[in-house]
Protein backbone atom coordinates (compact mmCIF):
# COMPACT_ATOMS: atom_id res chain seq x y z
CA UNK A 1 0.00 0.00 0.00
CA UNK A 2 2.41 2.93 1.24
CA UNK A 3 5.78 2.86 0.03
CA UNK A 4 8.14 3.76 3.26
CA UNK A 5 10.47 6.95 1.83
CA UNK A 6 14.77 6.00 2.49
CA UNK A 7 15.77 9.39 4.60
CA UNK A 8 17.99 11.44 3.01
CA UNK A 9 21.56 12.18 5.40
CA UNK A 10 24.35 13.32 3.50
CA UNK A 11 27.60 12.61 5.62
CA UNK A 12 29.84 15.75 6.47
CA UNK A 13 33.21 16.01 3.97
CA UNK A 14 36.35 15.29 6.34
CA UNK A 15 38.48 17.28 3.77
CA UNK A 16 37.05 20.42 5.23
CA UNK A 17 37.24 19.38 8.88
CA UNK A 18 40.20 18.82 11.29
CA UNK A 19 40.63 15.95 13.54
CA UNK A 20 41.08 16.79 17.45
CA UNK A 21 42.44 13.58 19.45
CA UNK A 22 40.64 13.33 22.65
CA UNK A 23 42.79 9.61 23.76
CA UNK A 24 44.12 7.13 21.97
CA UNK A 25 40.99 5.66 20.75
CA UNK A 26 38.50 8.82 20.37
CA UNK A 27 39.67 11.30 17.83
CA UNK A 28 36.86 14.26 17.40
CA UNK A 29 36.17 16.03 13.93
CA UNK A 30 35.95 20.25 14.32
CA UNK A 31 35.74 22.76 11.19
CA UNK A 32 38.38 24.16 10.57
CA UNK A 33 37.88 27.41 11.85
CA UNK A 34 37.06 26.18 15.11
CA UNK A 35 39.55 25.95 18.31
CA UNK A 36 40.97 22.50 18.98
CA UNK A 37 41.84 23.27 22.65
CA UNK A 38 38.37 24.28 23.43
CA UNK A 39 36.63 21.17 21.35
CA UNK A 40 38.87 18.92 23.60
CA UNK A 41 37.70 20.49 26.84
CA UNK A 42 33.89 20.75 25.87
CA UNK A 43 33.91 16.74 25.05
CA UNK A 44 35.97 16.18 28.28
CA UNK A 45 33.54 18.35 30.64
CA UNK A 46 30.29 16.28 28.37
CA UNK A 47 31.81 12.89 28.95
CA UNK A 48 32.54 13.76 32.41
CA UNK A 49 29.24 14.92 33.39
CA UNK A 50 27.95 11.34 32.35
CA UNK A 51 30.09 9.36 34.47
CA UNK A 52 29.03 8.40 38.15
Amino acid sequence: MYEKKQAVFVSPDLAQLQVVVIDHRTKIYIGRDEDPQEAKERYLSRVGAKKP
